[in-house]
């Protein structure tokens, strides 16, 4: 069987994504490679200067790449808000691939600015508001799809739906698996509602198995914790799979055919490698708890879904 890699994406031209946390990482490889199959890309990043930075880098590397970035910080409503709001002009009604792809990883204890605990708030809260309010922009194009990136860490723990901002207990590493189960029971809950309603869009969960990028040094950075930031440099030199690797299984789960609603896709031997079908959690299909967390991620955001589907002509 042929191992999935880049050369594999179908022709893109035509279609347009979002990719959050473009500026570096897996998230910067997804948009260059969709960029340089003819998507029209938008980098949806946190901080500007990289996100120019980034865009810069891009038109180098696919100097035929149609691009753009904006602002976004998915630790902040408000701002999530007015990134919507301005998507208008990026290709009018329609958009065919969004990419949850920004995320914290197992930072010391602080809050967005809406008071949520950062990781659950940014990974999880930040990009359930984003895929409300480009709800119908997905829905109103013919295959769209939507991938949010997990982690294999969601294995470490289930949501806590009585304590889903850590109040009563934070430990960094848990805090990060529940934001990454949340991040699967989003896709799960998502995949129901889209059936329900009889839409086409694909909702599917990636991860990266282990990939070197700079998520895994900046939680042990901020507290000045230079043996494990070391440690964690270590991992990537040795361990790690390249940036490039890591975002196959996003890659593949926004292009390949036929992808299934609901599919978690990553490295074959969960680390490394081509991507396939992943094993996970079985809490993350539990219709019950997807049900509650939507329900409480609705009100905690503000942000009701609307499954109404485009008028036919």
């Amino acid at each position: 069987m042929t191992r999935w890699n880049t050369s594999h994406i179908p022709d893109q031209t035509g279609r347009s994504a979002v990719i959050t946390g473009a500026n570096s990482g897996i998230g910067y490889v997804t948009a260059r490679e969709l960029a340089r199959r003819g998507a029209r890309v938008l980098l949806a990043c946190r901080n500007e200067a990289r996100g120019v930075a980034a865009l810069g880098r891009l038109r180098s590397e696919v100097p035929t790449a149609e691009a753009e970035f904006r602002q976004l910080d998915l630790a902040d409503l408000s701002s999530v808000r007015d990134f919507a709001a301005a998507l208008d002009d990026f290709d009018g009604d329609r958009l065919d691939l969004l990419i949850n792809n920004a995320g914290v990883m197992a930072l010391p204890y602080r809050t967005t600015t809406d008071g949520f605990e950062m990781q659950f708030g940014t990974n999880h809260l930040g990009h359930f508001a984003l895929t409300g309010l480009l709800l119908p922009k997905l829905l109103a194009t013919p295959g769209a799809r939507v991938v949010t990136v997990s982690s294999m860490m969601h294995a470490i723990a289930d949501v806590d739906l009585e304590d889903l901002n850590s109040v009563r207990k934070y430990g960094r590493w848990m805090a990060y698996g529940r934001s990454k189960s949340a991040n699967l029971l989003f896709v799960h809950e998502l995949s129901r509602r889209l059936a329900a309603a009889g839409s086409q869009v694909v909702a599917a969960a990636s991860h990266p198995g282990y990939a070197a990028t700079n998520l895994q040094t900046t939680g042990a950075r901020m507290e000045g914790r230079r043996s494990a930031e070391r440690v964690m440099e270590i991992g990537n030199r040795l361990i790690a799979q390249s940036a490039e690797g890591g975002a196959l299984g996003t890659l593949c789960a926004a292009t390949a055919p036929h992808m299934k609603p609901d599919s978690f896709i990553g490295p074959r031997n969960g680390l490394r490698g081509a991507p396939a079908s992943s094993l996970r959690a079985p809490w993350t299909k539990n219709d019950s708890v997807s049900e509650r967390l939507w329900t409480a991620s609705e009100q905690l955001t503000g942000v009701p879904y609307d499954f109404s589907l485009p008028a036919t002509p």
